[in-house]
């Protein structure tokens, strides 16, 4: 099958630092080239890929401090898909709604994964007015603000099973914070639940301009405040590994709707269980008991830490294995392209018996409870239950 994948041009695919979506579209793009397919990226062209690169900007855009204004590139992108959309079966855009307008007369032939928050009110209007789009949400807890549209799947991220190895032992002996640094994010949670606990916290981050007062007045007087606290920073891939690796825990105390939530499945990756508040798709991802304990308070998210050790982190592991690799992705992605293009790549399972319902609309979809499994009493997912007002 041949496929255009069209990625954000604000880092590069994948990104040298943060940037979830890029991130996602390089381990996509690269398991669906590893299979087999004919796979075109459109990205910035300082992009690492092994399909075929068309470079709609010289780098990513992000960490150019000769960029003000991003909109004229993204328009250069949409105008080189357009002039060669004849040469796919399939364009499957990951820019939100930029491209709508331009290709209304090919929307049946592309495919448009929602990477964001969907609860803002400026975005009922515009999807409305664009019905006809085959789009896809990356959980079920998403697609909830949104009105009437063609869904046509719920795909989960997905890692490359290699990427971030396996730890049997969080050996560095401290708590975990990876993300951004931002009211919604709810770093200074973080903050008080290491300083309860006693453990030491270390916060990977980046500091948007967008955050820069929430930074300066509320996160770093209450990092100078606590000596315990380490903050270290944008990280890479390879720190990455480190950092999450020899972590007891992973915190994600986050305070809004979050689509899906990469750095939980990273951490999974790496065996280190996830301590997350119950918001937007954290349900879906984390099996309370199992992969880490889903709370609804600081008091809770305490008394998870001090239970975190009694959770076994090859279990973490597999949970991840069973259900957030980028071959589980790329299969998932590969049934809705089948769908679309009309064609059969293969003897796969149809759509409709995905695992997560590509094909289901929003009416049809019941929410995962956290804690839809069987446990003896006592044991760390009954407990974990309790913790998580579940019991």
């Amino acid at each position: 099958m041949r496929i255009a994948q069209i990625a954000p041009l604000y880092e590069r695919v994948p990104p040298k630092l943060y940037g979830g979506t890029e991130r996602v579209v390089s381990y996509l793009t690269e398991e669906l080239v590893r299979q087999g397919h004919e796979v075109t990226l459109f990205a910035s062209g300082d992009s690492i890929t092994k399909a075929k690169l068309v470079p709609c900007c010289d780098t990513a855009l992000r960490l150019n401090p000769k960029v003000k204004d991003s909109l004229p590139y993204h328009v250069v992108q949409l105008e080189k898909v357009r002039q060669r959309a004849s040469e796919f079966d399939v364009l499957h855009f990951h820019t939100d709604a930029l491209h709508f307008p331009l290709f209304r007369g090919l929307a049946k032939r592309t495919l448009t994964t929602l990477h964001g928050r969907l609860d803002l009110p400026d975005l009922k209007p515009l999807y409305t007015e664009f019905p006809e789009f085959p789009l896809v949400s990356i959980s079920h807890a998403q697609r909830w603000p949104m009105p009437p549209v063609n869904w046509v799947g719920t795909v989960p991220h997905g890692l490359p099973g290699d990427l971030l190895p396996f730890r049997p032992t969080g050996e560095g002996g401290y708590l975990a914070f990876l993300g951004r640094i931002s009211p919604e994010k709810r770093p200074d949670r973080a903050i008080e639940i290491a300083a309860r606990t006693g453990l030491p916290l270390k916060i990977a981050a980046k500091v948007d301009k967008a955050d820069a007062d929430y930074w300066s007045d509320v996160i770093k007087p209450m990092i100078e405040r606590n000596p315990r606290v380490e903050f270290i920073g944008e990280i890479n891939e390879h720190q990455k590994a480190e950092f999450l690796g020899n972590a007891l825990a992973l915190l994600f105390p986050i305070d809004w709707p979050e689509p899906f939530g990469l750095v939980m499945i990273e951490a999974m990756s790496c065996g280190t269980p996830v301590i997350a508040f119950r918001c937007g798709s954290v349900p879906e991802v984390i099996e309370n008991g199992v992969s880490g304990f889903i709370v609804s308070s600081i008091d809770q998210a305490v008394d998870a830490v001090q239970m975190v050790g009694r959770l076994e982190r090859q279990s973490v592991r597999q949970a991840f294995e069973q259900r957030f690799t980028a071959e589980c992705m790329a299969r998932e992605y590969l049934s809705i392209y089948e769908h679309l293009a009309g064609t059969r790549l293969s003897a796969r399972r149809p759509a409709h018996q995905s695992r997560l319902s590509p094909l289901a609309m929003p009416g049809d979809i019941t929410l995962p409870s956290g804690a839809g499994w069987m446990e003896a009493p006592g044991s760390p997912a009954a407990q974990a239950r309790s913790i998580s007002g579940q019991a």
